[in-house]
């Protein structure tokens, strides 16, 4: 379908009962008609960047990444706090995906960004970090509806289904203005 808005799903954490995985398969089912949400599963298999090993054996799974990003119409990021910040292993893939110079895969790409934490701020520091790492990469983070999921433990089931309802609310508001602001972003910014 050429109206289909493909996105690619990336989620900061690395651990297998992730509830921030398992927001970002709940947006997978959330989604607004015609949006498709892949997730892409590979960050944890990164090296460390490092400007010798990108000169020298690029990484085929970042180069993976990189045309997957490309190839999307946008990019949704769910991260957990660390630390009042993102995670190391996103912040690697992040510079992986933007070398080596002039062959970032990030200029212009539309992003949106959720996030879950135990804690009652919910990941509003490393969504706000997240977005101080994306502008120097000429991304287009949305800028509203945030998605800041706190106290995340009483709102899955044993079965890690999301089942908070204001919640799954404000995730289905940011994934319709997602889908609206990557197609203002294809028509340009001044429409």
């Amino acid at each position: 379908m050429a109206d289909e808005i493909r996105v690619l799903g990336i989620c900061g954490s690395l651990s297998e009962k992730s509830y921030n995985k398992a927001i970002l398969r709940t947006a997978q089912q959330l989604a607004p008609e015609g949006m498709v949400i892949d997730i892409y599963e590979g960050i944890g298999n990164f090296p460390f960047y490092n400007d010798d090993l990108a000169a020298s054996a690029f990484p085929a799974v970042v180069t993976e990444l990189k045309d997957k990003i490309r190839s999307a119409n946008g990019v949704l990021i769910v991260t957990p706090e660390y630390n009042h910040g993102i995670p190391g292993v996103l912040k690697n893939a992040l510079d992986w995906a933007s070398r080596p110079t002039g062959d970032s895969a990030w200029p212009g790409k539309p992003v949106a960004m959720m996030g879950a934490a135990t804690a009652q701020g919910g990941t509003v520091r490393a969504q706000t970090q997240l977005r101080l790492n994306l502008l120097p990469l000429n991304a287009y983070p949305l800028p509203r509806p945030e998605v800041l999921i706190n106290n995340v433990r009483a709102k899955f089931d044993d079965d890690m289904n999301f089942t908070d309802e204001q919640g799954r609310t404000f995730m289905q508001q940011q994934l319709v203005a997602f889908a609206q602001w990557i197609r203002r972003l294809e028509r340009g910014l001044e429409s």
